[in-house]
């Protein structure tokens, strides 16, 4: 297929960069993914109950990666404020979700954090934090391993790779070792290890533009690895698609990948996976309380269906569970291959 350059990018000043980027993959000479989500039997694609609260507590990181769809980083000043915070929680406590996912950013940097995680598991549901790691090498944070451990919260860790080269090359100099450093503290507080029911799960996106390997292959092998290099355990180890969104979008536009990895994408589409799309089970609230169908869909200002509500601050779970879902060319990522979730593979 020949290469079609997306014209907005030479107009894209007259837009946001959200709307831009949306322009961009619009623009590719591909099959909507709402179109692929029909064939597979979903017109439209529908929620399916919420399982999962999901809340961005603020774009402030102790890091800059490449690949964040996020685009978080020390400088950025977004954070959630406490009304937000509030209809957050009260919201949970008014209805039977099991799980709440804790993410940002870093999320341990909002000052709320402890309190965050307090009432939720005073509520009884289940809560993850998707950490990076080095968070808990700062002094500030360094309270971080045996609080979380004491609350019994589930710890999504992300690491690029299980080499030095390439997580550095996407994270930074000096991050896998400070890694490597929190995953032995974690160890040997429990995590990782089994019967002790502290749950330590890895993420791994591709350092590249190219679609993540099979996850159990992969797994038993970061396993393998990271035992024998620093004696660590961890308990799974998901695989992430990289979304064509934000920092990743630019990288791919600006290495000239663009139009190849998004035809990788489409034509891995794998329509068995749409039923397991986290979209379908997940509520997702911003930082400002913005009411989303999935981080990602955050990311890019498109909100949740004109008949739902539209924050978490008049947010009825009933209208909810059973709303039309927003597509966009970029839920080809969750959709290609084995699928791809915050959870990692779906089929």
């Amino acid at each position: 297929m020949a290469k079609i350059i997306p014209t907005l990018v030479k107009r894209g000043d007259r837009l946001s960069k959200t709307e831009t980027q949306i322009q961009i993959l619009d623009d590719l000479p591909f099959r909507s993914f709402a179109e692929a989500a029909a064939s597979a039997g979903h017109r439209p694609l529908r929620a399916n109950g919420i399982a999962v609260l999901q809340i961005n507590v603020g774009k402030r990181c102790n890091q800059t990666c490449q690949h964040c769809h996020v685009d978080a980083g020390p400088g950025r000043k977004e954070m959630m404020s406490r009304e937000v915070l509030e209809a957050c929680l009260d919201f949970l406590a008014r209805t039977d979700i099991p799980t709440l996912d804790i993410t940002g950013g870093a999320p341990e940097m909002h000052k709320n954090f402890r309190e965050i995680v307090e009432r939720a598991t005073a509520l009884g549901r289940h809560v993850i934090d998707r950490c990076n790691l080095t968070i808990t090498r700062l002094p500030n944070y360094s309270y971080l391993p045996e609080f979380l451990a004491a609350h019994r919260v589930e710890i999504i860790a992300s690491l690029p790779s299980y080499t030095s080269r390439q997580t550095d090359a996407m994270r930074g100099d000096g991050v896998y070792e400070q890694s490597i450093e929190a995953l032995q503290h974690l160890n040997s507080l429990g995590y990782g290890k089994e019967g002790t029911g502290l749950l330590l799960n890895l993420v791994s996106n591709p350092v590249g533009a190219f679609l993540p390997g099979n996850q159990k292959s992969l797994e038993v092998e970061w396993k393998r690895q990271l035992k024998r290099r620093y004696d660590i355990e961890f308990n799974n180890l998901y695989t992430i698609t990289n979304i064509p969104i934000s920092r990743y979008l630019d990288y791919l536009f600006q290495s000239n990948n663009l139009q190849d990895y998004m035809e990788k994408l489409v034509n891995a589409f794998n329509p068995a996976a749409v039923a397991g799309v986290m979209c379908r089970t997940m509520l997702s609230v911003g930082w400002d309380g913005t009411l989303y169908d999935c981080d990602f869909n955050q990311m890019l200002n498109i909100g949740l269906e004109p008949k739902a509500p539209k924050t978490i601050l008049d947010a009825k779970f009933d209208e909810l569970t059973n709303r039309a879902i927003q597509p966009g060319q970029h839920c080809y990522g969750c959709t290609a291959g084995a699928g791809s979730s915050c959870g990692g593979t779906v089929v």
